[in-house]
């Protein structure tokens, strides 16, 4: 156990997401990242006020209310319903959920662009630009409002911004025959006053490059902006943040007819959530010796502020927002920890257009189990901005292996000893633990503890499943069912499960920021007559009830049901396309050359969320698996092909996951004519065990230390010596001989094979 530290106050907000549609699956990856996180702190016993917001102002919004002849408000409102919905449907553990369209957040704004505008030298500016203006619908376009025919390569009905066919950027004046897609009316150039913040200003500039020094960023976020902060600053432009009339948001207060561009007054929605919170009472309700009020609180120079968002936003996280809170004299974020996309396992970025990812809607309606999902994305997670890879039959192995092979297992099989034997009462203080595994446990706290609090939420679950399949082990080597035929040995049974007992509450303790509602089952079944908090490592339960499953297997008919292809969608320009809040984009970059006009077109990229086509089942992405399992890669003769004929594309072979993998255990199998039983070690990604079919080719010892390519993503294999976890590959022809792969010096294990 770590020892024990103050309690923190903590101030914890992710991406708000856009008011105009359900959420995306890579919304739903950043609020599980963010809500582990939250729970574990508050396992601690840390002070924690988590809070959201729906993002609601800007023309999408009022464009698509007109469309469904509704007043925004009535259109936020309902989408405010279904992300509440959703939040719940996933555990999500929000304190307070509120909107930016709310007198708080009305009140921030107007009050942190005074101080701006009143800071000297003023931070606020006015310059007069020239835009495309639609004269029929009466209102400024933005960039993808606008098309026309590009004046790189001719195509036409390309974006105000970029073509989509030769990849050429552009200013909307440079298109041919430009058009308006609301009205389809030619566009007319006419200026209009914007005010801007002067975030080239050299004070600014000086603030943020101490700041982004001073702050611990990832690697990947601080040389990014190093990169933007280059020669001085140069390279930055001031911020439009003023949009005319007509347009759905807060108003400036002494400029008329003009309103804050929704990217001025989304981040400040995070203050509003938190002002609601403790000024609806909430925060005292929680934390009855919080008596602060809000504005005492965010200003307390021991509250810590810190914001989970996607990789597309960093600019505006890292520049705008601390430089918007410093000069409007408030604090600034603690730290901004970034994550990247959610891609298929083809490599393709999730995508609501183009079909290519999944809904966390129909991943519910199909009776689909949310943690599942947590758990898959825990187990995969760490402090980098990467982006993750969503397989679905990784997605079910994984699953059905650790959680329900492995976890649950351990309850299912030693609580009903205790229940018919011993009247469900639980030994204290563990025995000789000869296996070491109750020592491991105990040695893998502090472990687990800095992997979650540092957001290496994968290596913490492999250090999780490690210690469970010790357990297991455990379990298998002491034979409990023949220890109950005994009743001289009654005394050693009632150890033997007690502790198998102890190592699965201490499992579930580690897994409770992934699992909670999983773990307030088995904590109910422990005796514990509440949630599950860190400490409890250190209590053994006194008597467990009977034991009701916990958790069931995912049936692969529902990942093929969920990946059914896509109903025909709307226009996306027609759906509120240029929505601001993109929060799961690409790597950041530079910005384009109006930080405005590049943020009203960077519609919710957080992953997508329409069905794509179907995917692979796990039987058919396992063919050949009894070869594969049990050996080596299936020759094409052996599948009845004909040597080195037929095609596939890229994106097939995309779908493998080829890992450098250490052979650190051979031994032979008993019953076994062609095989070895192989433990690789692959790196941070952990062990795996394969049943490979070259004995006739290897002595085991001669084996232990070799480097060899493994297929790490094929589904495991149940056989009748153990679970086959992956695939080694060897060459093979037409006469005798195996010979295995071998990598080049210098490989390293865990590295992906290209």
């Amino acid at each position: 156990m770590p020892p024990p530290v103050p309690r923190r106050k903590l101030f914890v907000t992710t991406a708000l997401p856009y008011a105009n549609g359900p959420f995306h699956i890579g919304h739903i990856m950043e609020y599980i990242q963010a809500d582990i996180w939250v729970r574990f702190q508050r396992m601690q016993g840390h002070e924690v006020h988590f809070v959201c917001a729906d993002d609601t102002h800007g023309a999408p919004i009022m464009l698509a209310a007109e469309a469904e002849g509704i007043a925004p408000e009535a259109l936020i409102g309902r989408v405010a319903k279904s992300h509440v919905a959703d939040w719940k449907r996933y555990g999500i553990s929000f304190d307070t959920t509120h909107s930016t369209h709310s007198p708080e957040n009305t009140g921030l704004a107007q009050s942190i662009y005074y101080k701006l505008r009143d800071h000297r030298p003023s931070l606020i500016g006015r310059k007069t630009i020239e835009q495309f203006f639609d004269p029929v619908k009466g209102m400024f376009l933005a960039d993808r409002y606008i098309k026309g025919t590009c004046p790189k390569c001719g195509t036409k009905d390309q974006y105000g911004d970029a073509c989509d066919n030769c990849g050429s950027t552009y200013a909307p004046t440079d298109l041919v025959d430009p058009y308006s897609t609301l009205t389809g009316a030619r566009p007319e150039l006419r200026s209009s006053e914007h005010l801007f913040f002067r975030l080239s200003d050299p004070a600014v500039i000086e603030f943020l490059a101490r700041w982004t020094k001073e702050t611990a960023l990832q690697p990947e976020v601080f040389n990014k902006i190093q990169e933007w902060l280059g020669d001085g600053g140069k390279a930055l432009a001031d911020w439009d943040i003023s949009r005319d009339a007509p347009y759905f948001g807060i108003a400036i207060p002494d400029v008329p007819g003009k309103y804050f561009y929704v990217w001025l007054d989304a981040p400040i929605g995070y203050l509003a959530a938190l002002k609601k919170h403790f000024d609806s009472g909430a925060a005292r309700r929680a934390y009855p010796s919080e008596t602060r009020s809000f504005e005492e609180f965010i200003a307390a120079p021991e509250v810590e502020q810190y914001h989970f968002i996607g990789k597309d936003i960093v600019y505006f996280h890292t520049l705008f927002w601390p430089a918007m809170l410093r000069f409007s004299e408030r604090k600034t974020p603690t730290n901004v920890f970034v994550h990247g996309f959610l891609v298929m396992a083809s490599g393709e970025k999730m995508s609501k257009s183009r079909g290519t990812g999944l809904s966390p809607q129909r991943y519910v309606e199909l009776g689909m189990n949310p943690e599942w999902l947590r758990y898959y994305l825990a187990a995969k997670l760490n402090d980098r901005v990467e982006d993750l890879e969503f397989n679905p039959d990784d997605f079910v192995a994984r699953v059905n292996s650790d959680l329900i092979g492995k976890y649950v297992n351990i309850a299912s099989r030693a609580a009903p000893f205790l229940t018919r034997h011993f009247a469900g009462e639980v030994l204290g203080e563990a025995g000789n633990d000869p296996q070491g595994w109750l020592a491991a446990t105990g040695e893998a706290a502090q472990e687990i503890h800095a992997a979650l609090d540092d957001r290496q939420y994968g290596r913490a679950m492999r250090k999780v499943m490690e210690l469970a399949d010790q357990i297991n082990r455990y379990f298998d080597e002491q034979q409990p069912w023949a220890l109950a035929k005994d009743p001289a040995r009654r005394d050693e049974l009632h150890r033997v499960v007690s502790d198998c007992i102890v190592g699965f509450k201490n499992l579930s303790v580690f897994l409770a920021p992934v699992l909670p509602e999983t773990t307030r089952a088995a904590a109910r079944f422990l005796g514990f007559g509440r949630d599950l908090g860190w400490d409890d490592l250190q209590r053994t339960p006194t008597r467990v009830g009977e034991y009701k499953h916990l958790l069931a297997r995912i049936d692969p008919k529902q990942i093929d049901a969920l990946f059914e292809p896509p109903s025909p969608q709307p226009s996306p320009a027609k759906a509120g396309e240029g929505a601001a809040q993109a929060h799961a984009g690409t790597t950041p970059s530079a910005p384009r050359p109006s930080p405005a006009k590049a943020g009203e077109g960077a519609a919710q990229a957080h992953a997508g969320t329409t069905p794509s086509a179907p995917q692979p089942s796990p039987a058919k992405a396992g063919e050949g698996a009894a070869q594969a399992h049990a050996g080596t890669t299936p020759s094409p003769r052996e599948r009845g092909e004909g040597g080195g004929e037929g095609t596939i594309s890229i994106d097939d072979f995309g779908k493998l996951d080829l890992r450098i993998a250490r052979i650190v255990g051979a031994e032979q199998v008993a019953g076994a004519d062609k095989l070895l039983k192989l433990t690789l070690d692959v790196g941070e990604l952990g062990q795996r065990t394969v049943f490979a079919g070259i004995k006739s080719a290897y002595d085991p010892a001669e084996l232990v230390g070799r480097l060899t390519p493994m297929v790490f993503n094929l589904a495991p294999r149940k056989m009748k010596f153990g679970v086959s976890e992956g695939m080694v590959l060897a060459a093979s022809g037409d006469g005798p001989g195996v010979y295995l792969l071998a990598p080049d010096a210098g490989a390293q294990p865990g590295m992906r094979v290209k």
